[in-house]
């Protein structure tokens, strides 16, 4: 069901994912085929997952695995485990995966999957079992040439690890590039791990540089403090100068004006299992921090959190959108009325497919690139992408989500029209 924040504006990321292709295909002037092709998953799929417990008991949970569009190469997509998982957020995220890979320009299509569970109070062995059972199911659909899943939110390498292991034993054979973010020693790619926080990276140096700003001592402030928002505040320091003055996880948030140090606080998580309590830094709300005046803020967290009641409210000179969907569209209008220059998720945080896309092709080719040759890599991409979504939005007069959006579902259309879909 859509949820409602305070002004009574209606949340629901389908919906959302929806309104803003219908914004570009108007800009556009998008036939109204291709346009109502690009408004719906070409497939999806629904599964339901029986699972024993260490206690003996079975247990059923459900899933879904979405295939958005492939018009332009085999479906690509996290599957994340999450116990207020929606079939309209993954369709959403799915949607949104077609046009990340689009934006980013590698040959593949959007896909996106989920299990509505809490990993938090599963043990390893039963973990393992739910990720098996996901795949026995869901493995008909699965495959090089067909749909290649990844981690999200709350799935690990060792449950990418798992993953390929059932479907390799559904085959009768090793195919370990059917699924990426595995561990190193089954094929994965050097520079994985913080590759959506480096993507990020690169395009705010290059927004800072299109807006005439030095990042060397500006402040930063980071909503969500897992992988991507971890690996932010330590690539912020080390590539871009940057001083994080607060981070907030789901248990809530710390400030010190003078810069939160990344070793001493990532250690501080990882003691206690959350950035609460930090020494010598203040409480700090989540809602707080995403108004503070910074120069940089990063939403790293879940959907929707910057809307309608408190876009008003945002100082930021760049927001850079590393989790998927943290904007509503009507606050968007907001930020860019007020001179906010917004990277949107799905150019902002595109690294993490980018050099999912890459580890595909060094499980192919059998041979693998050290981490500088990846990182050399996927600076590239996500500096070409961001100067196409940026001068598309200039020559349009729109907002950089419509300008990427421009970009994206361009290359969409055009490979479904050369296919003869529409």
């Amino acid at each position: 069901m859509p949820r409602r924040i305070p002004n009574k504006e209606i949340i629901n990321p389908f919906e959302i994912a929806q309104q803003q292709l219908d914004q570009a295909a108007a800009i556009m002037g998008l036939d109204k085929a291709t346009h109502e092709m690009l408004r719906w998953p070409l497939r999806e799929l629904h599964v339901t997952l029986p699972v024993r417990m260490d206690d003996g008991t079975v247990r059923v949970f459900h899933g879904f695995r979405v295939q958005y569009n492939d018009a332009r190469g085999p479906n690509k997509g996290g599957i994340r485990f999450h116990p207020d998982e929606t079939i309209d957020t993954v369709r959403a995220l799915a949607a949104w995966m077609t046009w990340k890979v689009a934006v980013v320009d590698i040959p593949l299509g959007g896909g996106k999957g989920g299990i509505i569970c809490n990993p938090k109070e599963l043990s390893a062995t039963e973990l393992e079992r739910l990720s098996r059972a996901y795949v026995r199911q869901v493995g008909r659909v699965l495959g090089l040439d067909k749909d290649i899943p990844a981690p999200d939110v709350y799935t690990t390498p060792q449950i990418m690890a798992w993953m390929m292991d059932e479907f390799s034993m559904m085959q009768g054979y090793n195919e370990f590039g059917m699924i990426t973010g595995k561990p190193l020693a089954l094929g994965g790619s050097a520079g994985r791990d913080d590759a959506t926080a480096r993507g990020g990276m690169f395009c705010i140096r290059e927004a800072a540089w299109m807006l005439g700003l030095s990042l060397e001592g500006g402040t930063c402030a980071i909503q969500g403090y897992g992988n991507a928002g971890t690996f932010a505040h330590k690539l912020g320091t080390e590539l871009l100068g940057l001083k994080t003055i607060a981070v907030s996880d789901s248990k809530g948030g710390v400030y010190d004006e003078h810069g939160l140090n990344y070793a001493d606080l990532k250690a501080w998580k990882d003691k206690t299992g959350s950035v609460v309590g930090f020494p010598g830094a203040e409480p700090i709300t989540n809602e707080d921090l995403l108004e503070l005046d910074v120069m940089v803020l990063l939403p790293s967290a879940m959907e929707e959190v910057i809307n309608v009641s408190n876009a008003g409210n945002i100082k930021a000179r760049i927001v850079g959108e590393l989790a998927n969907g943290p904007t509503t569209p009507e606050a968007d209008v907001i930020l860019r009325e007020k001179g906010i220059y917004v990277i949107p998720d799905f150019l902002c945080n595109a690294g993490g497919v980018t050099v999912s896309y890459f580890e595909m092709v060094q499980n192919a080719s059998g041979f693998y690139w050290d981490v500088e040759e990846v990182h050399q890599r996927l600076d590239k991409k996500m500096t070409s992408a961001f100067h196409a979504v940026h001068t598309t939005a200039l020559r349009y007069g729109v907002h950089n989500r419509l300008g990427a959006y421009i970009v994206a579902v361009g290359r969409v259309a055009e490979a479904m029209r050369l296919r003869g879909w529409v």
